[in-house]
């Protein structure tokens, strides 16, 4: 099965009330853990590369790693999207590596302070022009979200966020603006692993917000980004391996289940395969500290990224959906995007 436009994916979780997880990948054994997950669970899949990824494993390999996952898993949809393209360069620059999805992120000037509506409109456009003319779907953003990873963000504080969240009036007026296909809203979330100083009430997580924007977008698929929960139980065993993981909070499962209900279809996941990762390898240097053999640690970081892959394709309802989706490929859908 050929890559796939997210706008495919995403139209059959709208269709069938589930939402997908996207899950950044930065080396093979994160794209091996998060394929893994996707053949035990028959899940659909949205796999996403930062610039600061792109930059760190090279697209030519990335690219491959991405062809090799096609070629291993014939039988399960892959979406190869780029997360947070700060212009259009950089999403011009993704298409012609062959992905098949990218996000502009027009929320953030170039030197990553909140931007005008104007300014995100208009570079937000002019890659869904370039975009749609060769059948890859466009996600946009429009509000700020707080925190800063992968070199992205405004670094905004908890409190700071609270100022820049999405106004649902410009979330439909943007997106009658530029056409996006997906839209990512700022609701009380941040980038990274300090998203919360304690668990989210509706106070800070504006969960609202998502249902009152989808009124008005009934058939616009929401993104939910900064969506990792920060398991307790993978904050204690880095901690317990000789980590330094100040206590934080991150967006319970059962919130992003209520954003599903309520149009939300991509819920971007990292600090939680992150968090997963350097707790298995920390666990493997403190009990074996004889071991040097990068196989002996990386096997059971896999798991650990694997299984909290698992965890999150369940918990969004696309497990078992592998093998309902048509797969339409870019050039089929430019005759879509023509209509």
């Amino acid at each position: 099965m050929p890559l796939v436009p997210m706008r495919t994916m995403l139209d059959h979780a709208a269709e069938n009330d589930y939402g997908v997880a996207a899950l950044n990948v930065n080396n093979m054994e994160q794209i091996q853990a998060i394929m893994m997950a996707a053949e035990e669970t028959d899940s659909p899949v949205i796999i996403q590369a930062s610039s600061g990824a792109r930059k760190y494993t090279n697209d030519a390999y990335l690219r491959h790693l991405m062809l090799a996952a096609v070629e291993l898993y014939p039988k399960i949809p892959i979406v190869m999207h780029l997360d947070h393209g700060n212009a259009p360069e950089a999403c011009f620059s993704a298409i012609e590596q062959g992905f098949t999805s990218v996000m502009m992120d027009g929320s953030l000037t170039l030197d990553s302070k909140p931007s005008s509506y104007d300014y995100n409109v208009e570079v937000t456009l002019k890659v869904v022009e370039a975009a749609h003319a060769v059948g890859v779907s466009v996600e946009g953003e429009i509000g700020a979200l707080g925190g800063i990873e992968d070199g992205h963000g405004a670094g905004l504080s908890e409190e700071e966020a609270q100022e820049h969240l999405t106004d649902p009036a410009q979330a439909e007026q943007f997106v009658a603006d530029t056409g996006v296909d997906a839209l990512a809203v700022a609701i009380g979330t941040s980038h990274g692993a300090y998203k919360f100083k304690k668990k989210p009430t509706g106070e800070v997580l504006k969960m609202s917000l998502i249902e009152e924007i989808h009124k008005r977008l009934p058939n616009t698929h929401l993104v939910m980004h900064g969506s990792s929960s920060v398991p307790q139980e993978l904050q204690d065993i880095i901690n317990k391996y000789g980590g330094d993981i100040r206590q934080t909070y991150g967006v319970p499962i059962e919130e992003i289940q209520r954003g599903i209900k309520h149009g939300v279809r991509k819920v971007n996941v990292d600090t939680d395969s992150r968090l997963a990762i350097t707790g298995a390898i920390r666990k493997v240097f403190a009990e074996t500290p004889e071991a040097f053999d990068p196989r002996k640690y990386l096997t059971p970081a896999r798991e650990a990224m694997k299984q909290v892959c698992v965890a999150r394709m369940t918990a969004f309802g696309q497990a078992g959906n592998a093998g309902k989706i048509k797969p339409n490929t870019c050039k089929e859908m430019v005759d879509f995007y023509k209509k």
